[in-house]
């Protein structure tokens, strides 16, 4: 990546002089101005590192420019050069965030050396807001985000929840955050410290659900050459949060009713009880009632998770978090794809808060995504949001829009766009069945459930 320079004096000889000197070392590109008034524009347009700026300049002076820069972005780097300096100016100028302040006339190579020390320092402040930025994306995947009246009367449940040690039940529609939920009560209790353990219940064999829980001990069947912890004694001092436990089998709903009212189980093989000291929250997108009318929900077990019960909003509840959920995404994905958009139009925020979002806040997450992808201007319009559903990853379009990442971003992009729609259709086609889909796809149910998990595709979504 190539460091661009700015060099700014009133003197058209000097600034193409001081580009000759510059720009001999490699790696520089060297941009010239003799107009300081245009200083801060061009610094802007063209994403300028370094700024080598004179003093004394006619209308507008090195120092105020130097103010001006640091306002605009405070991670620019600028360099003075005075033929006139003084100890009470480079003083002022080093506190006004000043890198160096050098008197003319300036031994070439002090010049040089300068400059490049500067270049490496503007390469430190980038990669540090580059890892900043990492950070805030990383720890605001896991948070809830929202400013309606429902969004603040959610927050204020959990903070009142996540003080007590009871087991609870979110309920709500798909793509609404009930894990975000589950991760909001586990950070705001007094087991933050503790660990917490995500289980997705539908994607586990209901074969081996059991002893993934509770863990097994040594010969309890053919392969179990060794003992092993199960996810209840992992998730000890913390959380285990059982994502759609409506989908789990009878079975292991009699053991787990023990172990929420005994806080104790027996792994399998053993004949003696492990007590842990774990928290409970479960989560569900079905109505239990009517599984327990129909046999398939123990109503012991549901009376026992319905302690306290956490219904979330749809998206049609809070569609004045739309625009804020929108930006968000926008930031991320934008950051994510190397992408330099930088909102939406007025047309797409009205267009995106009129539309029914069936999958609530992940289908918006997802369409957000796909039009950052396939965006080729500064701003996210109307159409773009109108047609983005009915891309063909294999047309035209696509092909030329995703001509603007470098290829083996557009190859994944591409990948990721094809496995999504085929999983997705294979899915609907049978109810959310992973063992059917995978028979379907001719692959293993592990197969299947692998690429579920690394694009985030939850078969709760695609049950009747």
């Amino acid at each position: 990546m190539r460091t661009k320079i700015l060099v700014i004096d009133d003197r058209e000889d000097m600034v193409s002089f001081l580009r000759r000197l510059i720009g001999s070392e490699p790696g520089f590109e060297v941009l010239g101005l003799t107009n300081a008034s245009e200083a801060v524009k061009t610094v802007s347009e063209n994403e300028v590192d370094v700024v080598v700026a004179d003093v004394k300049m006619p209308g507008k002076d090195g120092m105020t420019i130097l103010k001006e820069i640091k306002e605009s972005n405070r991670d620019i780097v600028v360099i003075l050069l005075t033929g006139h300096g003084t100890v009470d100016m480079a003083v002022e100028a080093l506190k006004e965030g000043a890198y160096d302040f050098l008197t003319k006339p300036v031994n070439n190579e002090r010049l040089l050396h300068t400059v490049k020390r500067a270049a490496d320092y503007r390469m430190v402040l980038k990669e540090k807001s580059i890892l900043e930025e990492k950070i805030r994306h990383e720890s605001l995947d896991r948070e809830l985000i929202g400013e309606s009246n429902v969004m603040k009367e959610l927050f204020e449940k959990i903070r009142t929840v996540a003080a007590t040690d009871e087991t609870v039940l979110i309920t709500g529609e798909t793509g609404t955050g009930k894990e975000l939920a589950a991760r909001t009560i586990h950070r705001l209790s007094r087991r933050a410290a503790g660990p917490f353990i995500a289980v997705n219940c539908p994607a586990i064999p209901e074969s081996i659900l059991e002893s993934e829980l509770f863990g097994y001990r040594k010969g309890a069947f053919t392969s179990a050459f060794a003992d092993r912890k199960g996810l209840f004694e992992a998730a000890a001092q913390g959380i285990i949060f059982l994502d759609e436990i409506g989908d789990i089998p009878l079975s292991v709903q009699t053991k787990l009713l023990r172990a929420l009212q005994e806080k104790e189980f027996k792994p399998l093989g053993d004949i003696k009880s492990v007590n842990v000291d774990v928290r409970v929250v479960a989560s569900t997108n079905r109505q239990l009632e009517k599984k327990i009318e129909q046999g398939l929900f123990r109503d012991d077990f549901y009376y026992r998770l319905n302690v306290i019960t956490i219904r979330m909003p749809s998206l049609r509840e809070r569609v004045e978090d739309i625009p804020l959920l929108s930006d968000y995404f926008l930031k991320r994905y934008s950051h994510k794809y190397r992408k330099n958009i930088s909102g939406f139009s007025k047309e797409a925020v009205e267009y995106l808060k009129r539309r029914k979002w069936k999958g609530n806040v992940r289908e918006l997450q997802n369409v957000i995504k796909r039009a950052i992808i396939f965006s080729k201007d500064k701003l996210i319009g109307k159409n773009i949001l109108r047609d983005i559903d009915g891309i063909n990853p294999y047309s035209e379009v696509m092909l030329r829009d995703t001509a603007s990442v470098d290829y083996r971003t557009a190859r994944n992009n591409a990948i990721e766009y094809v496995t999504r729609n085929y999983i997705g259709n294979i899915l609907r086609k049978t109810n959310g069945n992973v063992t059917h889909a995978a028979r379907l796809a001719g692959l293993e149910r592990q197969s299947l459930q692998h690429l579920m998990r690394k694009y985030d595709i939850h078969p709760g979504d695609y049950k009747p």
